[in-house]
């Protein structure tokens, strides 16, 4: 049996006689379950590698999660789902009640901004939720993008380095930018402060990797989640000036080879509508592995 498993069956077991006592159903997702919750969430889609990296980070509780994690338990204590309800709502329900009490719970979070997950979860999902919910504002279809295997082939690109605090303005400018085409707002317009703490938090952690050539920001990715398991990459950036020289498929290599020295695979979403990452991402050894929706909620 996998170890992921041992300890999932392992916790649930030890834990079942406190939630047999009345603690069925929907509850906060405390520090002492840490451990079931990654478990349970090991080797799964990429909203729950999302959530396993923000728990490695920042625990279940802390408001860089920006939102409450939650847990559903059946009447014999099993953990049944655990979802992250807050400005991005990202759900791992392995029984219909627990999506049904998920989307219930999601339909009162009036700061919600982003609902992501693999298209059929997300489809029944939005179907629980939308009457209620907040009205959608954008659709995209995503592509799940796998790497697996370092690549090889590529020479090394030296200049590639972790990002600096005198690195931050070029990056908030190129993420700013990314998350307006993406998403139609400008966090740097809806929420420039909490933008700005949040992008530095992400350097500081030597999260975000660059390489700048006379001043000049020619690549940029953020490594949004990392554990055991998987490294979960966005913003992924190569200058318009500099596309199509091979500089960006050599610094996506290279940190690729890097990331997977710690990880057992490197992953990424693609809007379905970027026609130039998909052939960027292919061309670098990337595999195609699956589908998600990521809606886009009106703000109230």
């Amino acid at each position: 049996m996998p170890q992921a498993a041992k300890l999932k069956m392992q916790t649930a077991t030890k834990l079942a006689p406190l939630f047999a006592a009345g603690r069925a159903g929907l509850c906060p997702l405390t520090p002492k379950e840490e451990a079931e919750a990654l478990a349970f969430l090991a080797g799964g889609s990429v909203d729950s590698i999302f959530m396993s990296g923000l728990i490695h980070d920042n625990g279940t509780q802390s408001p860089h999660n920006r939102g409450d994690f939650r847990a559903f338990r059946g009447e014999g204590g099993a953990l049944e789902g655990v979802a992250l309800v807050g400005h991005a709502t990202l759900v791992e329900a392995r029984t219909a009640r627990a999506l049904e009490a998920f989307a219930r719970l999601a339909k009162g979070c009036r700061t919600a901004h982003v609902i992501v997950g693999e298209q059929e979860k997300v489809e029944q999902f939005w179907t629980l939720y939308r009457d209620g919910g907040q009205e959608p504002r954008r659709i995209c279809r995503e592509l799940l993008f796998e790497l697996r295997a370092p690549v090889a082939d590529d020479e090394a690109e030296p200049r590639l380095r972790r990002a600096t605090f005198l690195d931050l303005a070029d990056v908030l400018s190129v993420n700013a930018r990314m998350a307006e085409e993406e998403s139609g707002v400008n966090p740097l317009t809806a929420d420039p402060e909490g933008f700005r703490k949040r992008t530095l938090r992400r350097i500081e952690q030597g999260r975000v990797w660059v390489l700048v050539d006379d001043g000049r920001l020619v690549f940029k990715a953020d490594v949004m989640s990392e554990t055991p398991e998987f490294a979960y990459l966005e913003g992924v950036y190569v200058n318009p000036e500099d596309r199509r020289r091979g500089v960006g498929r050599r610094c996506l290599a290279q940190l690729s080879r890097t990331l997977l020295s710690g990880a057992r695979a490197v992953c990424l979403l693609v809007n379905e509508q970027n026609k130039d990452a998909l052939a960027f991402f292919f061309k670098v050894g990337f595999k195609l592995r699956g589908c998600y929706d990521t809606i886009f909620l009106k703000r109230v």
